[in-house]
């Protein structure tokens, strides 16, 4: 009785408690702006001239600025990054719970060999050693390099999930009568995904902002079409600003989808 007393109270308080973390972010801001402004910092806000980067309207309709034009890249890439990644750490994870020795070392040496290294130096390696070989531009580039590196955080993740599905769910689907691989497809993956669902939306999002580097191979991003804005007409805050809030914009159409989920398959 006291615990579901509990539980009703928080989540009745849920929601206040929300409201209070949003309203103690935009002090914190407005603190950092007034603190700034107080130390005597000489600089002239130009919104009405950083707008147009975004967007605009004319006779025809709207028409989308260099940033705007920049999503497009930044989600191709990341679509692709995320379905390649999701491809390859599951293969790896697999490979590493396998009973073969040449498999789990396989799966080690990818893992630890793109883990523990820099994602902007894998990129150049890819843009600059193996890209000239396969014949591909900058954006396959990009989208090979991030789905590598993604990969070795996934096929860690899928292994934990995996591991964390009872062994008592092999043997009762076997007794059923399924076979290793429906077992794995039918029983085994459902369970693993819906273990994993908070991690895997915290990969995705990680890779969505780890897009951001893909302009130092060229790539006209959000992130390169921001520098070139900014080389143009020094509005670096402004900028900046739109920069940052269209990623957290992109990334909440992740997190918030993720959060939803969660919650449906949240075990009763």
């Amino acid at each position: 009785m006291p615990e579901r007393t509990s539980s009703c109270l928080a989540s009745r308080c849920a929601p206040f408690c929300r409201l209070l973390v949003w309203l103690l972010l935009i002090v914190i801001v407005a603190w950092i702006f007034l603190r700034l402004s107080s130390l005597g910092m000489d600089y002239e806000w130009q919104w009405n001239r950083a707008w147009r980067y975004l967007g605009r309207w004319t006779d025809a309709g709207f028409q989308a600025g260099p940033l705007l034009e920049g999503i497009y890249l930044t989600l191709g890439i990341s679509a692709l990054g995320l379905v390649f990644s999701a491809g390859l750490g599951l293969f790896f994870a697999i490979l590493r719970l396998s009973p073969w020795p040449g498999c789990i070392l396989l799966a080690k040496a990818y893992v630890c060999a793109l883990r523990n290294t820099p994602l902007l130096l894998q990129l150049f390696f890819v843009y600059f050693l193996i890209a000239p070989l396969l014949d591909m531009g900058p954006f396959w580039s990009a989208v090979l390099a991030l789905s590598a590196f993604e990969g070795a955080y996934a096929a860690e993740l899928f292994r934990g999930a995996l591991l964390s599905v009872p062994a008592g769910q092999w043997e009762a689907a076997i007794s059923l009568g399924f076979g290793i691989r429906q077992t794995l497809i039918l029983v085994i993956l459902p369970q693993a995904a819906r273990n994993a669902l908070p991690a895997i939306t915290s990969q995705a999002i990680s890779l969505i902002k780890d897009t951001s580097l893909v302009s130092a191979i060229a790539v006209a991003d959000i992130t390169m079409r921001a520098q070139s804005i900014v080389a143009e007409t020094f509005l670096a805050f402004e900028v900046w600003l739109m920069a940052g809030f269209i990623y957290l914009v992109i990334t909440l159409f992740i997190a918030l989808p993720g959060i939803w989920l969660e919650k449906s398959w949240k075990w009763k």
